[in-house]
């Protein structure tokens, strides 16, 4: 069995057993993984460090490394986001309706949505992913 840390699109962390990865998997697409706070069922691994059992003094290095990856990896997956899709901003929830339902042309769009809206997205089948966004060292003053 494997215990993994997970977190909801509304930011809730819980913990969850599962056989293996892959059944976390299957269970995830199937969308019966759910929240036990607010019963979300956009859920995903939440970023964590392996346990070392080695000095603190390493441990804390260990940690920060992890943590610098981890930050550059969602900063590179924001740029990809950025550069491979349309900004909608606040409009987000409005235009993935309309590209679900066949009003507007098929695109990949990203923007920002409220948690409310994006429960309503789900319970409509719109396929959409949530993702950190993290600000750019490129974008700071």
């Amino acid at each position: 069995m494997i215990l993994f840390d997970l977190i909801c699109e509304d930011g809730h962390s819980f913990e969850g057993w599962f056989p293996d990865s892959k059944s976390f998997a299957q269970q995830q697409k199937k969308g019966i993984v759910s929240c036990p706070q607010c019963g979300g069922t956009k859920v995903e691994k939440a970023l964590q460090a392996p346990a070392v059992t080695t000095s603190r003094k390493k441990e804390a290095s260990t940690a920060k490394r992890q943590m610098a990856a981890a930050m550059t990896m969602l900063q590179e997956v924001r740029r990809e986001v950025e550069k491979n899709s349309d900004f909608v901003g606040d409009s987000f929830a409005e235009e993935a309706r309309k590209i679900h339902y066949g009003e507007t042309k098929k695109r990949d769009i990203h923007g920002q949505t409220t948690s409310e809206e994006a429960k309503e997205l789900v319970e409509e089948g719109v396929d959409f992913t949530v993702v950190p966004w993290v600000d750019l060292p490129e974008n700071k003053a």
